[in-house]
């Protein structure tokens, strides 16, 4: 791979109840356990960070196809569920991710190429691809 740009960030203070910033001050944020995982919730979680830039990334990679084949991307919107659980092994825990995307000026079958390709551009689900399951719903399309 040809870097292009790299992030830096470091995690701080209890691992998930501590604090998170990148090297440039631009993201500064506590986290904590959420209460589902025994914590009090007060801050942000890894897994919320991971849905945001998850969502982020896979709508630039979908703008970016939409672009290339002159597509009405009007409205779109990615969201993006990750999920976290304890692996069959019941050794470690895992990450399962569920993107929902809304391309409501597109019919189905072209809102399905589209995010076909952006799903093979996108870095997030290169880097998941193979690791982690990755659901995709088309949440709307123009009849």
């Amino acid at each position: 791979m040809k870097t292009l740009y790299t992030a830096e960030a470091l995690a701080s203070g209890e691992g998930r109840d501590g604090n998170a910033r990148t090297n440039d001050g631009k993201l500064d944020v506590s986290l904590a356990s959420p209460v589902e995982l025994g914590g009090n919730g007060q801050g942000t979680n890894p897994e919320q960070l991971f849905a945001a830039g998850y969502a982020a990334c896979f709508h630039s990679a979908l703008r970016l196809v939409g672009r290339k084949e002159r597509a009405d991307l009007t409205d779109s919107a990615v969201a993006a569920k990750i999920h976290f659980g304890a692996l069959a092994d019941g050794v470690g825990y895992g990450l399962a991710a569920e993107l929902e995307i809304a391309v409501p000026a597109l019919d189905l079958a072209t809102a399905e190429s589209l995010v076909a390709k952006a799903h093979q551009i996108c870095p997030y689900s290169n880097a998941t691809r193979g690791n982690m399951t990755v659901d995709i719903k088309i949440l709307e399309f123009a009849a």
